[in-house]
């Protein structure tokens, strides 16, 4: 059995070298050491043979697995380097060409927006502030001097809930948390997201403000002009011309709303509201408005970022195409 144990060997090694592919190697591996191989076949005689030869036998055949085992891994590796070897002189292969890079993401325009507008205002001596997005009437409406029948408080334009509760529709409320919070005087931007039922190229139901409140001892609208006009012009990074028209903010008075002259077209456009904060704002905090004054102002972030990055319909900042994301 020994011998013909080695002449399996002998065979199979032959055998081996001449296959010249993988599929043909895989069918030599099972003939010689499949289940039904020819390694297994003659193993079964093991049993008849007497005790005192069986571990002699045994060890044989352990070793001539082991070397036909050793002799199909050497040719298997040796069979694909050869195909290597052929692809790579047959196959064209440009090494001058650029590496293709990973895709990175980057900050939403908004975004970017947003980080700008603070590092513009901290820079002033404002704080930033944040609050929750569903608020009460009480604090998005009454605290702000905004009476009962104002159609700002109409369901086509509120997203309520049950109760009191609703989808806050300005961050103004943040300023009045704020005031109750830590007192006068007090400079502050609040920013978030804010919600009106409304829906067009200019307008979305869910858009992102900053609203900046000062209040202290002395306080003028030509303060309140000096901020904007310095804020718009950083922001912009050019000397803009403000044009400041009245107009009603129950929350302020005298209110305004500021325009940027448009050189190009001979034109205004209109980019925020401001005024300076009614006595009865200042009243429902328990702040006493013949001792303190201040000014307000509200922006629109995604306007802002509109005229920025010059995006001429507002619906493009949700909608998460990556074509027109990438350009940021």
């Amino acid at each position: 059995m020994e011998q013909q144990l080695h002449s399996l060997l002998n065979d199979a090694k032959s055998a081996i070298g001449l296959v010249t592919s993988l599929e043909s190697l895989e069918l030599l591996r099972v003939k010689y050491l499949g289940k039904k191989g020819h390694l297994t076949e003659i193993l079964k005689g093991v049993g008849k043979l007497p005790p005192e030869e069986k571990p002699k036998i045994g060890k044989v055949v352990n070793e001539i697995k082991q070397a036909l085992q050793s002799a199909l891994t050497i040719h298997t590796d040796h069979l694909k380097a050869t195909e290597l070897e052929r692809k790579l002189s047959s196959e064209l292969l440009d090494i001058t060409l650029p590496g293709r890079s990973d895709s990175i993401g980057s900050l939403h325009p908004v975004t970017r927006v947003k980080e700008r507008v603070i590092q513009l205002f901290t820079a002033m001596g404002f704080r930033a502030a944040e609050g929750p997005e569903i608020e009460d009437e009480h604090y998005n409406f009454e605290s702000l001097n905004i009476p009962a029948d104002h159609p700002a408080r109409a369901m086509q334009d509120t997203f309520y809930f049950q109760g009191d509760k609703l989808l806050r529709t300005h961050t103004s409320p943040v300023q009045i948390r704020e005031m109750e919070k830590h007192g006068v005087p007090i400079r502050l931007i609040a920013l978030g997201r804010v919600y009106r039922r409304d829906s067009d190229q200019t307008h979305t139901p869910m858009f992102h403000q900053v609203e900046g409140l000062v209040v202290q001892k002395q306080c003028t609208f030509a303060n309140l002009k000096g901020v904007l006009q310095n804020f718009l012009n950083q922001f912009f990074e050019t000397d803009l011309r403000l044009r400041f028209r009245p107009s009603y903010f129950p929350f302020t008075e005298p209110s305004a709303e500021v325009d940027i002259y448009k050189p190009k077209t001979d034109d205004w456009l209109e980019v925020l509201g401001c005024g300076m904060v009614h006595p009865n704002v200042l009243r429902n905090v328990g702040i006493d408005p013949d001792e303190y004054c201040g000014f307000a102002f509200g922006i629109g972030l995604d306007r802002l970022a509109m005229l920025r990055y010059q995006i001429p319909d507002l619906r493009q900042l949700f909608e998460n195409d990556i074509r027109f994301l990438q350009q940021f």
